[in-house]
C-alpha cells in the first residue's frame, strides 16, 4: 500500500491529510477506550466473579493484577517489535488478539482459564498501547501534537471513569461474561477504522528477543516482588524475588548500553528533557494513585461516607480532568512544558495539602472543590509531559518514547497502589498521611518540570519538542 499524499502545504510527514487523518484519530480512540475500559470493568464484577466460580475474594483479585503485570512486563517490549514490523501491524494484530482473548470470556468456568484469558487480554492491549502514542505523532501534525496527546488523555481518563458505572450497568442485566464483551464495539469500530491509521515502514533489523525477556523478567519480578510483600506472608521470598529482579536489571542496563537500538529506551533516557520528563511523570503518578486509592478508605472511615457518596465526591477529579487535558495539551503546543508542568504541580501541591488538612466535619462541597483543583493540576501537568517526551524523541524512535511514557505511566500507578496498600498495613493509610505523600511527590515532580525550562531559554515561541521546532537543539 503506497503512502498517503500530503495534505496540500503541509511539509513531507507532517502528519496525514484529512479526512484520512480523522478516520486515524477515531480509531486510535476507540482503541483505547477498548482497552481502557475492559481493563477497569473487571474491578465491578469480582464479587460476582468470586461467587460464580467459587473462590475467594483474595484470589479473584489476581484477575486485576495479572493484567496490569503483564501490561508493564510486554509495554516496552512490544514498542520495539512495532518498530520492526510496522506501528499500525502491531496496533491492529493487539486489538485482534484483544478481541479474540475478550470472546473467550465468555468460556471461562473457573479461575484458571479466565486468569489465562486475563493475560492473554494483557498481551493484545500491550500491542495497540505500546504504539498507540507513535502512531498520534504520525497522526497529527507536529505543531498539533499535544492536542492530539491531550484528546488521548481525555480517552484515557474518561474511559477509566466510565468503566465502573458500564460494569455496574452490564451486570443489572446480564451475567458477568458480558462485563468483558462490553468493549467489543469498540474493537470492532477500531479494527474497521484502523485501515487509516499512518503506514510506517518497519526497520530493519532482528528483534532482541533476549533483551526483550530481560526487561519483562525485570518488571515482572520486582514488581511482583514488591506486590507479595504486601499481600503476602512471607517477607523473606517477597525480597528474594525483589533483589532478583533488580539484579536482571542490573545486568540488563548493561547489556542495553552497548545495544545500538535497545528496547529499554536508555539512548532517549541519556537526554536530560526526556530524563526529567520520565522523573517527573513517574512521580505524578505515584501521587494521583496513592490520593486516589486512599481517600475512599479516609471518607469511609473517617467521615462516615456511604459508598455512593464517596463515588460522588472523588468524581470532581476526573471531570476537571477531562476538560483542562485537552486545553493544557493545546497550550503545550505554544507554551514550553516546563513551565505548565511546573503550574500545575504547584495547583496539585495546594490542593493536596488541603486535601489532607480538610475540616473536622467536610461538607461533599468542601471535598469535592478539592478535588477538582487537584485533578486540574495534574491535568495541566500530564499531557505536556508526555508531548515533551514524544516530541523530544527521533521520528524513528517514536514507539520507543511513547512505551515509555505508557510504562511510566503504569509502573507508577502500581507503584501507587503497593504504597497505599503499604501505609493501610501500617494503620496510617485511612488518615492525612496519603496525600502528604502525595503533596511530596508532586513537589518532586513540580521541580523535575521546572528544571527543563533550561533548554526552552533559547526557543522565545516557547516550543520544546525538536519534532515541532527543528532548529532547537533539546538536550
Amino acid at each position: 500500500m503506497s503512502p498517503a499524499p500530503q495534505a496540500k502545504g503541509a511539509p513531507a510527514g507532517d502528519g496525514l491529510p484529512t479526512p484520512r487523518r480523522y478516520a486515524a484519530i477515531a480509531a486510535l480512540c476507540f482503541g483505547t477506550a477498548l482497552v481502557i475500559i475492559d481493563g477497569g470493568v473487571a474491578n465491578v464484577a469480582l464479587p460476582t466473579i468470586a461467587r460464580d466460580l467459587h473462590v475467594g475474594s483474595s484470589s479473584v483479585v489476581a484477575i486485576v493484577t495479572v493484567y496490569q503485570l503483564m501490561l508493564v512486563m510486554l509495554m516496552l517490549p512490544f514498542a520495539g517489535l512495532g518498530e520492526r514490523i510496522g506501528l499500525k501491524r502491531m496496533y491492529q494484530l493487539g486489538q485482534l488478539i484483544f478481541t479474540a482473548a475478550t470472546l473467550l470470556c465468555f468460556f471461562a468456568n473457573s479461575l484458571p482459564f479466565l486468569l489465562v484469558v486475563r493475560a492473554v487480554q494483557a498481551i493484545g492491549a500491550a500491542g495497540a498501547l505500546a504504539v498507540a502514542s507513535a502512531l498520534i505523532r504520525q497522526t497529527y501534525p507536529a505543531a498539533q501534537l499535544g492536542r492530539g496527546l491531550g484528546i488521548n488523555s481525555v480517552i484515557v481518563s474518561s474511559s477509566a471513569a466510565a468503566a465502573p458505572t458500564i460494569g455496574g450497568l452490564v451486570l443489572s442485566v446480564a451475567p458477568w461474561p458480558w462485563v468483558f464483551a462490553s468493549a467489543i464495539p469498540f474493537a470492532i469500530a477500531s479494527l474497521l477504522l484502523g485501515r487509516a491509521l499512518p503506514d510506517t515502514p518497519p526497520r530493519d533489523g532482528k528483534f532482541d528477543l533476549t533483551g526483550a525477556a530481560m526487561c519483562a523478567a525485570m518488571f515482572g519480578l520486582t514488581i511482583g516482588g514488591a506486590e507479595s510483600a504486601v499481600h503476602g506472608d512471607s517477607p523473606v521470598v517477597s525480597a528474594a524475588i525483589v533483589a532478583l529482579g533488580i539484579t536482571v536489571g542490573v545486568i540488563y542496563v548493561r547489556r542495553e548500553r552497548a545495544t545500538t537500538v535497545p528496547i529499554l529506551p536508555i539512548d532517549l533516557l541519556g537526554r536530560p528533557v526526556i530524563a526529567l520528563s520520565t522523573l517527573g511523570g513517574f512521580t505524578a503518578f505515584v501521587a494521583s494513585m496513592t490520593l486516589l486509592l486512599s481517600t475512599p478508605f479516609r471518607l469511609t472511615h473517617e467521615f462516615g461516607f456511604t459508598a455512593a457518596a464517596v463515588g460522588a465526591a472523588i468524581a470532581p477529579w476526573p471531570l476537571t480532568n477531562m476538560i483542562v487535558a485537552p486545553l493544557t495539551g493545546w497550550l503545550s503546543d505554544r507554551i514550553p512544558a516546563g513551565l505548565l508542568g511546573g503550574i500545575g504541580m504547584a495547583i496539585s501541591f495546594v490542593a493536596l495539602l488541603l486535601i489532607a488538612f480538610m475540616p473536622a466535619d467536610p461538607s461533599y462541597f468542601d471535598i469535592a472543590w478539592r478535588m477538582a483543583l487537584c485533578g486540574s493540576g495534574f491535568g495541566t501537568f500530564l499531557p505536556p509531559n508526555a508531548r515533551l517526551i514524544i516530541g523530544s524523541a527521533p521520528r524513528e524512535r517514536a514507539a520507543a518514547a511513547g512505551g515509555l511514557v505508557s510504562t511510566v505511566r503504569l509502573v507508577g500507578q502500581t507503584t501507587g497502589a503497593t504504597l497505599v496498600a503499604a501505609l493501610l498495613a501500617l494503620g496510617v493509610g485511612a488518615g492525612n498521611v496519603p496525600p502528604l505523600v502525595s503533596a511530596g511527590l508532586a513537589l518532586v515532580a513540580g521541580l523535575c518540570s521546572l528544571a527543563r525550562l533550561r533548554p526552552s531559554i533559547r526557543d522565545p515561541k516557547g516550543v520544546e519538542a525538536d519534532d515541532a521546532q527543528p532548529a532547537v537543539s533539546v538536550r
